[in-house]
Formats: C-alpha cells, structure tokens, sequence
C-alpha cells in the first residue's frame, strides 16, 4: 500500500500536515455559507469579550489537540447550559417535591382535626 495515501488520511489531517495550510484555504459563497450553518444549526452572533479572555481560550484551545478557539467557546458554553438546565430542572423537581410533601401534610393535618372534631 502507498504510504502517501496513507499519510493523506484522518492521521494527516489529525496532525495538521493537511488542510492547515493556507493553499487549502478558500473563501465559501454566501450560499454554502448559509447551508452549512443551518445543516450544522449554526448562527452568527457578534459579542465584545475581553482581550484576555480571546487569548485564554486561544491557548487553551491550542493546548487542547489544537482545535480552534471558537469551537472550544462553543463546547464550553454548550457544556454550561446543559449542566445549568440540568441544575434548574432538578431544583424545579425537588421544589415541586417539596411543595407535594407540604400538601399532604396539610391534607393529613385536615382529616385529623376533622376526626377530632367527629370524636
């Protein structure tokens, strides 16, 4: 087998020796643009964060087998908002929780004084 087909495989873009130069950087149209981001469910957004905050998640995401910063801000912020939503919803089940305990109670504490008052 060739080894340069080989080399031009997952491993090759894995390790950056393909893809990553700027020979293999090319502009979308506007419209593919647009279709790859509704396929992927993607939005642009603009947001002004700090200078030092961009450069963190650029060294991070460096560190983190090289994936782009703006990737690594996106799992991150998908990460957050499912442990946050996981978080709410459990304090909504416990309060609900709470709430059903505090009924019965009371609905017990009812047909007590009306059994005393029966007696």
């Amino acid at each position: 087998m060739n080894k340069e087909l080989i080399r031009a495989s997952d491993e090759a873009w894995d390790d950056r020796s393909l893809g990553a130069d700027a020979a293999f950087v090319k502009k979308a149209d506007d419209d593919i643009e647009a279709m790859i981001d509704e396929s992927a469910g993607l939005q642009l957004i603009s947001i002004r964060l700090n200078k030092s905050l961009i450069d963190d998640f650029k060294a991070i995401a460096a560190l983190n087998n090289g994936i782009g910063y703006q990737t690594l801000m996106r799992q991150i912020l998908k990460r957050f908002v499912d442990c946050e939503k996981k978080r709410l919803l459990n304090e909504l089940v416990a309060a609900k929780q709470e709430e059903q305990k505090e009924q019965a109670a009371a609905q017990k504490t009812r047909q007590t004084s009306k059994q005393r008052k029966a007696a």
